[in-house]
Parts: structure tokens; C-alpha cells; sequence
């Protein structure tokens, strides 16, 4: 099933952490949880969603459709762009 998320625009997110991933889950989804195993990563609560398979879109790209997959604003994008933490869906 599709996640679900409340959805922003982009002027309400830090335009340093839009992104377009490939996959976006919820946080508490089995494979978000195993994923996150993986990897090492052990959160204690995450608040929005998980992207997967995510780089990032410069502010030159929103016009012209720059995402073809899940455009999402993320809190934590620290993970080399495997995964991304704490997603909004955002409109473009």
C-alpha cells in the first residue's frame, strides 16, 4: 500500500533537504524496520515517512517536473542518499 502523509508545498520546506526517492514508507513499516536494521540505524521514534533511493532537487529543477518518482521534504538526509529520514511528501 502507498504511505500516507500530510503534504507541503516547497516554499514550506528547507529547499536544502527536497528530495526525490525512488521508494517512501512508513516509518514503522516491516521493511523500513528491517532496512533500518541493516543498516545499523536505531531510531527511537520517527516522525513522517522513510524515502529510499533518494538525491536531492535544486531549486533550478522544480520547475520543469524534476522528480519523476517521490518528491518529499526529509529532516535527516545523512545516509549518503540510501535512505532519508522524517519525510513530508511536498508538491512541486
Amino acid at each position: 500500500p502507498a504511505a500516507s502523509a500530510t503534504s507541503v508545498t516547497v516554499s514550506q520546506c528547507n529547499t536544502s533537504s527536497i528530495q526525490c526517492c525512488n521508494s517512501v514508507q512508513s516509518s514503522s513499516s516491516q521493511s523500513s524496520d528491517l532496512l533500518l536494521g541493516l543498516l545499523g540505524i536505531v531510531l527511537d521514534t520517527v516522525d513522517g515517512l522513510i524515502g529510499i533511493g533518494c538525491s536531492p532537487i535544486s531549486v533550478l529543477g522544480l520547475g520543469n517536473g524534476g522528480c519523476n518518482a517521490s518528491p518529499v521534504c526529509c529532516e535527516n538526509n545523512s545516509f549518503g542518499g540510501l535512505i532519508s529520514i522524517g519525510c513530508v511528501v511536498i508538491q512541486l
